[in-house]
């Protein structure tokens, strides 16, 4: 059984801030079921834009827990920008949350698949 997205969101947020990095909710979608993207930057002005894995990436042995793919990687905030706003054409309920804390630590936190 998934637990809300909202519930997830706010999950992940006290584990980040737990594991000394910093978490911004900047958009909420659908408290139930909304999609998540997130966004980590690092200190040197890099950001990246992960959104849900395809389907056929979920592992068998864990049906239910969420998998982000990268899709972006810039010093452009328009494109990171940009990006967002053509996923929201297609669905109003995304969930944005902003990161600050290095891949290693992502990893440790999300499931992250190669896109």
């Amino acid at each position: 059984m998934r637990v809300t997205t909202d519930f997830w969101v706010s999950a992940l947020v006290r584990r980040v801030f737990a594991a000394n990095g910093f978490a911004a909710v900047s958009r909420k979608g659908a408290a139930e079921a909304g999609t998540v993207l997130l966004v980590r930057r690092d200190r040197f002005g890099d950001a990246w834009l992960y959104v849900p894995a395809a389907q056929a990436d979920y592992d068998e042995d864990r049906p239910s827990e969420r998998m982000f793919a990268q899709v972006l990687h810039t010093q452009d905030e328009d494109e990171i920008q940009a990006r967002i706003t053509r996923e929201l054409r297609f669905d109003s309920d995304l969930w944005i949350v902003e990161l600050e804390l290095d891949e290693a630590q992502l990893r440790e936190l999300v499931s992250l698949t190669t896109p």
